[in-house]
């Protein structure tokens, strides 16, 4: 059976303001474990993409979550109208 070939990695350019950004969130979250950087990632990344998900769903809705003004219904019930 042949072997698949790899796929080259994506390199990034390390550059100095990336790496003070690196040591800066190594202190911050005192990463010395694979399992303290997922801790970190979830921290960074869970929340951003939390407001993402709000926004799009406000973008859906057409109202914000804390707008209330689109939930106000007019009822008609025997003739009687009520708010």
């Amino acid at each position: 059976m042949a072997r698949r070939e790899k796929k080259p990695v994506h390199h990034v350019q390390m550059t100095e303001g990336k790496r003070q950004i690196i040591q800066q969130l190594l202190q911050e979250y005192d990463i010395e474990t694979a399992e303290d950087i997922q801790d970190a990632l979830k921290d960074l990344l869970g929340g951003t993409i939390r407001e993402m998900m709000e926004a799009e769903m406000d973008d859906h809705l057409g109202y914000e979550k804390s707008d209330i003004s689109g939930l106000c219904i007019k009822v008609t019930f025997h003739g009687r109208s009520f708010m």
